[in-house]
């Protein structure tokens, strides 16, 4: 898909990796992932991300998943596939990306480096090279400084787009989201801004200007639903469905092991796949998250087409 990637608002979910039971991938799984995000309509996905288990997968599974993902996205033309480099050291973000390219990424996500806390000019550094790998193409930044600890601004990210024009749209998910969000589109250059975070402060960063959310993809017809009735002028209808929402995300969002955990009981509550497990180190879902799980499914199940009772 070649594609001006700002035009692309919207709903933009991070994908799911199943496993086994025994805690090998689920590749059939991980393909029914992408058939079922496809089909309710979205107009980009992203892999992998946090709610990918990326920091738990080998190489090689990271490679062979993308090209699931890109086989099933590359003739399409209302499809643009994101492929995220989430790599700490630049010289293997380098060989991921210029590989995410060579496979036929529409666009590129890329996570500042954050290890051992690298300088600020060590940060700009390492996302200059992966943009310069990869220009023309599209390239988002993703900025999570609670997962991170990596601190940019409003002016620094500016300054790197300034030099580098596929640098084409920011992923805000410090919080407040809002703020960023704003002073992003402020200046001679606005830069586009979308919302991560699970979408929990969605509609203060629309407020602001954010032209769309990635949050995971196991129920992402209610981000859509929001989505809509924000689009079509009704954002009080679409403040009260996030209000219904945010008491399930806001708990979810307090580790981002408890929603990844809690999405993947959603999925299979669904029939996507057949097994929850996530890859140690991870969280188990008590009987009291599991019960909140249940009640979320019962709560949206108009919204979510497969539930099981």
């Amino acid at each position: 898909m070649t594609t001006d990637l700002p035009a692309i608002p919207g709903v933009s979910p991070v994908l799911e990796v199943p496993f086994h039971p025994d805690g090998s991938l689920d590749e059939g799984g991980f393909a029914t992932v992408v058939a079922r995000v496809l089909d309710t309509g979205v107009r980009s996905v992203m892999f992998p991300g946090f709610a990918s288990e990326f920091h738990k997968l080998s190489d090689a599974e990271r490679a062979r998943l993308s090209v699931i993902l890109l086989d099933r996205t590359r003739e399409r033309d209302d499809v643009c596939a994101i492929v995220s480099i989430p790599d700490h050291g630049t010289v293997s973000a380098l060989d991921r990306a210029r590989e995410a390219v060579e496979a036929g990424a529409d666009a590129i996500n890329v996570l500042p480096p954050h290890f051992l806390g690298p300088s600020r000019e060590a940060v700009a550094a390492h996302l200059a090279a992966v943009l310069d790998a990869v220009a023309p193409l599209p390239v988002i930044l993703q900025y999570a400084p609670a997962q991170t600890g990596t601190a940019l601004d409003a002016d620094g990210i500016r300054e790197l787009a300034a030099a580098r024009p596929n640098l084409r749209m920011v992923k805000v998910e410090s919080q407040p989201p809002h703020r960023l969000v704003a002073a992003l589109g402020r200046g001679r250059r606005p830069l586009p801004a979308m919302v991560g975070y699970a979408g929990v402060q969605l509609p203060a960063a629309l407020d602001a200007g954010a032209v769309g959310v990635q949050p995971g993809c196991s129920f992402v017809e209610i981000y859509q639903e929001i989505w809509r009735l924000h689009a079509s002028g009704d954002p009080a209808a679409a403040r009260g469905l996030h209000t219904r929402l945010l008491p399930y995300i806001s708990t979810w969002m307090q580790h981002v092991e408890l929603i990844v955990a809690a999405e993947k009981r959603v999925s299979v509550r669904r029939g996507w796949f057949g097994s929850d497990h996530c890859r140690a180190p991870g969280w188990a879902l008590d009987r009291t998250e599991l019960a909140l799980v249940d009640r979320f499914v019962a709560e949206f199940a108009e919204l979510l087409p497969g539930v099981a009772s």
